[in-house]
């Protein structure tokens, strides 16, 4: 009995030390490997100096009173088209700051006749410096935009005429798309507002409160 218990506890033994050697003959199975999820990088740079060209539409309104309260208020709309310039940086990968300056050329006459006068209002260019904000979806760029502007004013009646250069505010807002790392094109639409700005015709008095409204497709390059 003794002998048959050693014999057992010998085989027990025996199995027991050749188990890990006969799982080490055993194919092992490779742990798995995960590839790191690559992180979304934006495919433009909106830092930069750039120029364009743009051309549009204006809507004028010349709100005009004489000195005998007359009303003479008129509008007049037109072609508008010109330059511009300007820088961004990019702050974040989503915002965009900036400054840009422009000139445009406009077609915006018109006469109004009341109480035997004939008055004539023109604005022959217009001028913006604004500070622009945006938020960029890689390619695309949502903004809005204001500062000063510039126009010339003019009217004419009773054989005179007289002209100013007027000084108001600007607001607009706009979207641009990068066609290129370097080419892109925008739409905006930009309001002006110059007050009332005086003027005298041969004795007569007027008063012209003048505001402009511009929808602009531009083209521009970035250096």
């Amino acid at each position: 009995m003794k002998r048959l218990a050693l014999a057992g506890l010998a085989m027990t033994t025996a199995t027991a030390g050749a188990v890990p050697a006969l799982a080490a003959d055993l194919p092992q199975a490779p742990a798995p490997v995960y590839e790191a999820v690559p992180t979304t990088q934006q495919s433009i740079d909106w830092t930069g100096l750039y120029v364009g060209g743009n051309l549009g539409w204006a809507f004028g309104n010349f709100d005009n009173k004489t000195n005998g309260s007359a009303s003479l208020s008129t509008d007049a709309n037109g072609v508008t088209g010109g330059l511009y310039t300007g820088y961004n940086f990019q702050v974040t990968p989503n915002v965009v700051l900036g400054a840009e300056a422009d000139f445009s050329l406009s077609d915006l006459t018109q006469t109004r006749t009341n109480g035997g006068l004939s008055l004539e209002s023109k604005s022959d260019w217009n001028s913006n410096i604004r500070a622009r904000i945006g938020y960029s979806f890689d390619r695309y760029l949502v903004y809005g935009a204001g500062g000063l502007a510039l126009a010339d004013l003019e009217v004419s009646a009773n054989g005179d005429r007289d002209s100013k250069t007027a000084l108001g505010w600007t607001v607009g807002a706009g979207g641009e798309a990068a066609i290129t790392n370097n080419l892109s094109a925008r739409l905006e639409y930009v309001y002006q507002d110059f007050g009332s700005q005086d003027f005298n015709l041969n004795g007569t008095g007027v008063s012209s409160d003048f505001s402009n409204s511009q929808i602009r497709f531009g083209l521009g390059y970035k250096f």
